[in-house]
């Protein structure tokens, strides 16, 4: 039996609960949001729910239009879209929707549910099943959608619906690249991502979403990898999915509410981030003449090609930077590595490092830990020393840098001022820097150092 709070969505007559509100309902959740068909002009429906909820009343489009306009009501906490049925009937209205879980309709009135399409009997088996073969033509963002569903609620798509998607792949191309953004991201929210991104990958889907990641099929590495580009892209999104899971293994249990503060909101983004992170490579290959494979400047080649994909999926701007961040410098802690090898590495450029990410460094070293374990060598003693290294340093990174960040400054602009009669200019800034830089670096400890340094660097300039 539905139980349908009567004093917010009131019992009209010809006004349905239809598409994913419903499907939740059915499946024992509790939506957030509210889709419901009045057959009719759903203005007043709108203002009545509105009225119940204190809600505001956004326009989106124009209602009762062909294109679907709707009335969207915005209560405290719930959202209710308020469509106008276009067509004779509810089951008409049904028949043009996506999937049979999204073809299942609630009368406010009676209480009857309406399910022309067995979607009841899909949502027991756990299917996604397209409505019908014009269901992707009519809106390509289906298929995205279709996986995103599937992420949310554990499903699978059954074998005509992924044949009819692998047909009707390119039709994404017409898709607006926000539309695809949201579903996407949707799908990277999810703790199982790479399984789904997997499924999209083997039905053509991916490489028509993102056409950059076809290049890398193919694209041979050298003797410390085992797979093609794209093959170890996948492998290390895998890995990274498996450490955002569960950061024990990485961080100590102590700093894991730090992390989970720094990466908040930012875990899709960086998922993103590696399926983009080796985009550079083909472009960047080159053998020498010992028959050695490289792929110098990949780094610079791939932040490039992934702010040209980020603008074309309408990113933010700060989403923008962070993936132009962690493509660009994805090989900056291979570096420090090596340094470490060679016992050159101090504790001033450490400091260099944390200070040049600041708080994405733990991202930055989760992904290439991540990256590393995607090559395949798993007996390579190499990575295995790379990844307790990578380890130690976001130990260092919570435990030494970030307490000794927080501290005041030793000497502020103030200072420059009234000590050495300066006025504010570019020179301030470097200063402060450098006093930062080697207090950070444990070389300076007092505001009487800070000055004499202040003044060594005046001196100087």
């Amino acid at each position: 039996m539905i139980q349908i709070n009567s004093n917010i969505i009131p019992k009209t007559k010809n006004a349905y609960l239809v598409g994913g509100s419903i499907r939740d309902v059915l499946l024992g959740l509790s939506p957030i949001d509210y889709d419901i068909a009045v057959l009719g002009n759903p203005e007043q429906f709108a203002k009545n729910i509105a009225s119940k909820t204190s809600g505001r009343i956004i326009i989106m489009g124009k209602p009762g239009a062909a294109s679907g306009g709707i009335i969207r009501v915005v209560s405290d906490d719930k959202i209710f879209d308020i469509s106008s049925i276009n067509d004779a009937s509810i089951e008409d209205d049904l028949n043009q929707r996506d999937f049979t879980i999204n073809a299942i309709a609630y009368s406010l009135s009676s209480g009857r549910i309406i399910d022309p399409l067995g979607g009841i009997q899909d949502l027991a088996d756990k299917k996604i099943r397209m409505v019908s073969k014009q269901a992707f033509i009519k809106d390509p963002i289906r298929m995205i959608r279709a996986y995103r569903i599937c992420a949310l609620l554990n499903f699978k798509i059954d074998p005509q619906t992924v044949s009819a998607i692998k047909k009707d792949a390119k039709l994404i191309k017409n898709s607006a690249g926000e539309r695809i953004r949201t579903e996407l991201f949707k799908i990277l929210l999810s703790y199982k991502a790479y399984y789904y991104l997997s499924q999209m990958a083997n039905a053509g889907l991916l490489r028509e979403i993102l056409p950059e990641l076809d290049a890398l099929k193919g694209c041979m590495q050298n003797r410390y990898h085992s797979y093609d580009v794209f093959d170890h892209t996948m492998k290390a999104f895998c890995c990274l999915e498996r450490i955002l899971n569960n950061y024990s293994e990485y961080i100590p249990e102590i700093y894991n509410q730090n992390i989970k503060q720094l990466n908040k909101n930012k875990e899709y983004l960086l998922k993103f981030a590696i399926l983009l992170h080796d985009i550079g490579k083909p472009a960047a290959r080159s053998i020498d003449s010992q028959g050695n494979i490289h792929f110098y400047g990949h780094g610079k080649k791939g932040a490039d090609m992934a702010n040209k994909i980020s603008k074309r999926l309408k990113l933010s701007t700060s989403e923008r930077y962070y993936i132009d961040f962690i493509v660009r410098n994805h090989i900056r802690p291979l570096f420090l590595f090596i340094s470490h090898q060679k016992k050159i590495l101090t504790k001033k450029s450490i400091t260099r490092f944390f200070i040049k990410c600041g708080d994405n460094t733990p991202a930055l070293l989760l992904h290439t830990i991540a990256d590393i374990q995607g090559k395949g060598n798993r007996e390579d003693i190499k990575d295995a020393v790379f990844i307790e290294f990578a380890k130690a340093m976001l130990l260092r990174f919570f435990s030494d840098f970030m307490p000794e960040k927080i501290k005041p400054p030793l000497i502020t602009g103030y200072d420059l001022i009234h000590e050495f009669g300066l006025t504010p200019s570019p020179l301030f800034k470097k200063i402060l820097k450098i006093v930062q830089e080697e207090r950070l670096s444990d070389k300076i400890n007092t505001r009487q150092e800070a000055l004499r340094l202040a003044k060594k660097i005046l001196t100087n300039s």
